[in-house]
């Protein structure tokens, strides 16, 4: 009973045991997890593994019970968020962030999300687990250097004004893709392109290191990079472009410095597209100078270069004009001693060194003093120097050294000495002018005139009138018979006095100058003296007008809104006005014009010089000078031909006639100019395509107009003998085309600016008279024709004339007067005698003196070969006469005789010369020639003795026929 009662307690006490622990394990998992409340991490992109600061740990009271006290994961809560958080040991609740796939930094730099950590539960199965509060991580995703800078433009460009230095040009930017600070910035830029004026900053600002000069540069390129703060280089560097603008400075624009001027073309404009540049500066008006320099081409500028002769004559100046200066010339030798510019293109200048002098021939200036005269001259001289420089000088030949007159420099002073002849009043008279000139010393051309008209006398430089400023007078001059000398460059005195103003020098072969004094140095031209009439104005004028020059033709819409001058050669034009445009518009209106047929080539300068006046003076501005020059292109020269007729025959009575014998007759002058013209290329194309390419030109001959300004008739050979021959020509033609004619024994000169056919018609007139012409066989002649004092020259035309000389005129008159002239052409043909139908000796003379008389030996030699076979012929027949042969044989053995009589001579001659005959063709037509002549010779002598002999001997045998009186023949 005991027992069972101790069983029935035990079961109260196990069931109150059960109940207790079922209480306590109802208490096992009583705590929550406990995390931080924030995280800070850090993740660089590219890696999964993120640094948390603090590290995550979840801590759970409940440990170290199982399951309760332990920490099963951890819970991220967020959208998208590319984290994950795993539990590294669920008993420490120690655990790890880490990124789920690659971060990108661009993307997203930053990452905020919340996290949980929960417990094992009470169990296995994570019953009746337990979450922590949430926690806030914020996670930064650290960069990486991936990206390099790249520039924000592919190129950048400024503009710069020379002269300047800017402290920044322009900015280059580049970017960088990195999300941070140190590798997205940008920390330097860096100019690729070495030796360059530029410099760039750290902020990418280029500014100059130097000032540009547009002149030296007008662009600059340059070669760009960057680097960021990581040193990554730019992808790609970038150019940058700086043009380099000129300053704007006031001048002229928009012309050529070198313009060419083709001859004959007539005006052509300067500055056709020039125009002002004032830099937007106010301007209230505007003056400019234009001026062509032409100093150094002739005798200051392009003038016709005839003689100074020729000139006077067509300015309009009347006749008495004696040229004391001419070109050397047959006619005029005494200029030969001197240095020239030998330049035919232009005019002709005579050189004084100071040591040179050259005495006019007696009798070429008959200047009465009495008379009105006028000297004119062209003179460079410079500087001034303190002896006397005599121009022209007439003073006495032997003792006294007295100037009657002169012409001189001292000093920068023109003087000229005029001493009057020995008169009834012996009075004070002027005797010296003063004229005190900058020209006279400044090495420029000008052209003097002196009009003296005693008492007084003005002087004209370059068409200015001057006058004197200082007269001295002077006792006339005493009378004598000394003869006076007129010398160029000196003054002629005796050795006697004088003796410091004298240069003892060599004599040259202009003239002797070793008792020349006072020389002149420096150059001189177109020196003359004419006496007795005065030169007017519109003369001198025209002397001194230049043939080219400057021109403009004024629009009509700015005629009268600018103003133009011009100086009287026309060398220099000064434009003024106040409106810019218009003043443009005449600028481009101004032309250069040389009327010229064949201009001088070369250089003529050109200079602008231009001065404006603005609003405000102080701060207006300054146009600099503009230069250029015109190249005039040298002219196509003139090829003057003289053809004709240039070989013939007259009779000795023509010669011999008052008429005498025309020489030019048929005489032509042609001149013409050679041109290169581009050939067809069609008519080329047409031809075929195997023609060569390169000849594109073609030579073109084209006849021009011009006129002359000599014609030269020389003889050649012997001189003239003025007592029995001479040239002639028409005086009335002459003076009706205004041409002047000089002779000598060397032949005449026709002289004076005329057409070409108007020298023809005057030189078919020319004449050549014979007054002995017995020993006279032939006269040759020589034409030559000239332009422009020498400058073009045409061929040599020679002319021979063969005299035809009749033995019996009374007896063949009916021969020789039937006959026509014998007429060579100008292709030289040889004389055609090969007809032997001349019956009388005056026939054979057509051949030049020497051959005639080779002819007449060799005849002599012939006849008295054949006397001599007249005797052996004579014994012949004599033994033929004893045979007793038919008188027909007896004929044909005469007949076989005499032809070998007759022939023999001549061909024994040409056997010893048949081997030359074959191997020239030309030695054989001459000897045919000379048989021919031999031959018409025998039978012409044969003639002549048939009409001399008796008639009883009419019936003798041929052999006597033979035997003629030779008396008759020419030697």
């Amino acid at each position: 009973m005991r027992f069972r009662g101790n069983t029935q307690f035990a079961s109260a006490v196990g069931l109150v045991l059960g109940l207790l622990c079922a209480v306590e394990a109802a208490k096992v998992n009583k705590h929550k997890p406990w995390i931080e409340t924030t995280y800070h991490g850090i993740v660089t992109e590219n890696d999964d593994k993120v640094l948390l600061d603090p590290p995550l740990i979840a801590l759970d009271k409940d440990a170290p019970l199982r399951y309760a006290g332990e920490i099963c994961g951890f819970r991220i809560h967020g959208q998208n968020v590319p984290f994950e958080a795993v539990v590294l040991d669920k008993s420490t609740g120690e655990g790890v962030i880490r990124a789920k796939d690659k971060l990108d930094c661009e993307l997203q730099k930053e990452h905020t999300f919340t996290i949980q950590a929960y417990d094992c539960g009470e169990g296995p199965d994570g019953a009746n687990m337990k979450k922590s509060h949430k926690a806030t991580v914020h996670i930064q995703v650290n960069d990486i250097n991936e990206y390099s800078p790249v520039f924000k433009e592919k190129s950048y460009k400024a503009t710069v004004i020379e002269g300047k230095k800017y402290d920044s040009i322009l900015k280059v930017e580049a970017v960088d893709a990195d999300c941070s600070f140190q590798f997205s910035q940008i920390c330097n830029y860096e100019i690729v392109t070495p030796d360059v004026p530029f410099t760039v900053d750290k902020d990418g600002f280029i500014k100059n290191t130097e000032k540009l000069s547009y002149g030296k540069e007008r662009m600059y390129k340059l070669t760009v990079t960057a680097y960021d703060c990581g040193k990554n280089r730019a992808s790609e560097d970038v150019l940058v472009k700086i043009s380099v603008k000129p300053t704007c400075k006031p001048s002229w624009q928009g012309f050529n410095k070198r313009i060419e001027y083709e001859p004959g073309t007539g005006s052509l404009a300067l500055f056709p597209s020039m125009h002002l540049e004032t830099c937007d500066e106010p301007i209230t008006s505007i003056r400019a100078n234009v001026e062509l320099e032409t100093n150094h081409i002739g005798k200051g500028c392009d003038r016709d270069t005839y003689s100074e002769k020729s000139l006077h004559k067509l300015c309009g100046a009347s006749s008495g004009t004696v040229e004391l200066l001419p070109a050397p010339s047959s006619s005029a030798n005494w200029t030969v001693g001197l240095p020239t510019d030998n330049g035919h293109d232009s005019d002709q200048v005579f050189e004084f060194n100071g040591t040179q002098a050259i005495k006019v021939p007696d009798g070429m200036v008959s200047t009465s003093l009495k008379e009105p005269f006028t000297i004119s001259v062209w003179m460079r001289h410079g500087p001034g120097a303190h002896e006397k420089e005599t121009i022209l000088c007439n003073s006495d030949k032997t003792e006294m050294n007295r100037h009657h007159y002169s012409l001189y420099v001292h000093n920068c002073r023109l003087i000229l000495l005029l001493r009057q002849d020995p008169s009834e009043a012996e009075n004070y008279k002027p005797a010296e002018f003063h004229w005190k000139l900058d020209q006279a010393c400044d090495k420029e051309w000008h052209h003097y005139v002196l009009n003296v008209e005693f008492p007084t006398v003005s002087l004209f430089v370059d068409g200015t009138t001057f006058e004197p400023f200082l007269v001295t007078e002077d006792y006339p001059l005493h009378s004598s018979k000394i003869e006076t000398q007129l010398t160029i460059g000196a003054c002629w005195q005796d050795n006697s006095g004088h003796d410091n103003d004298t240069e003892s020098v060599s004599e040259p072969t202009s003239g002797g100058n070793a008792r020349m004094a006072q020389f002149f140095r420096g150059n001189l031209a177109g020196l003359m003296i004419r006496s007795g009439k005065l030169e007017n104005k519109k003369v001198i004028d025209c002397l001194y007008t230049c043939k080219e020059g400057l021109d403009v033709q004024l629009p009509e819409e700015v005629a009268s809104a600018v103003k133009v001058e011009f100086n009287p050669n026309q060398s220099s034009l000064t434009v003024e006005g106040d409106d810019i445009d218009a003043f443009d518009k005449v600028m481009q209106h101004i032309s250069y014009l040389n009327s010229r047929q064949f201009p001088t080539p070369g250089i003529r300068h050109l200079r602008i010089s231009t001065t404006v006046k603005c609003f405000n003076e102080e701060s207006c501005v300054t146009v600099p000078d503009a230069e250029g020059y015109v190249m005039v292109l040298q002219p196509e020269e003139p090829k003057i031909s003289l053809s004709g007729i240039d070989h013939f025959a007259r009779s000795a009575a023509e010669f011999e006639s008052q008429e005498g014998v025309t020489l030019f007759p048929e005489l032509r002058i042609v001149s013409t100019i050679t041109r290169e013209v581009e050939a067809d290329t069609e008519s080329e194309a047409a031809e075929g395509a195997d023609d060569d390419p390169t000849v594109q030109e073609t030579v073109v001959s084209e006849e021009i107009m011009h006129n002359l300004d000599t014609c030269e008739v020389t003889v050649v050979g012997d001189e003239l003998d003025g007592e029995h021959e001479s040239l002639e020509v028409d005086m009335s033609q002459l003076q009706q085309h205004g041409l002047e004619m000089s002779s000598s024994n060397l032949g005449l000169v026709i002289s004076g600016v005329n057409t070409m056919a108007n020298y023809e018609q005057v030189l078919h007139l020319v004449r050549y008279k014979n007054w002995h012409t017995e020993a006279l066989f032939d006269r040759k002649f020589k034409l030559v024709c000239s332009e422009l004092n020498g400058r073009y020259i045409s061929n040599d035309f020679k002319v021979e004339v063969n005299v035809i000389h009749t033995a019996n005129p009374v007896e063949h008159a009916n021969n020789a007067m039937v006959q026509p002239n014998f007429i060579n052409p100008v292709h030289h043909a040889s004389v055609d005698l090969s007809g032997h139908n001349l019956v009388n000796a005056h026939q054979a003379s057509v051949v030049p003196s020497a051959a005639t008389i080779v002819i007449v030996v060799c005849v002599s030699f012939l006849v008295f070969m054949i006397i001599l076979g007249v005797f052996r012929i004579r014994a012949a027949h004599q033994r033929t006469m004893r045979d007793q042969e038919s008188g027909k044989e007896n004929e044909m053995d005469w007949d076989d005789s005499a032809l070998t009589i007759t022939v023999n001579p001549m061909e024994t001659y040409e056997d010893q010369h048949s081997s030359e005959e074959e191997e020239e063709e030309e030695e054989e037509s001459e000897d045919g020639e000379e048989e021919d002549d031999i031959t018409s010779a025998e039978s012409e002598s044969s003639e002549d003795e048939e009409a001399g002999e008796p008639e009883d001997q009419q019936g003798a045998s041929r052999q006597q026929q033979l035997e003629w009186d030779d008396s008759t023949l020419t030697y």
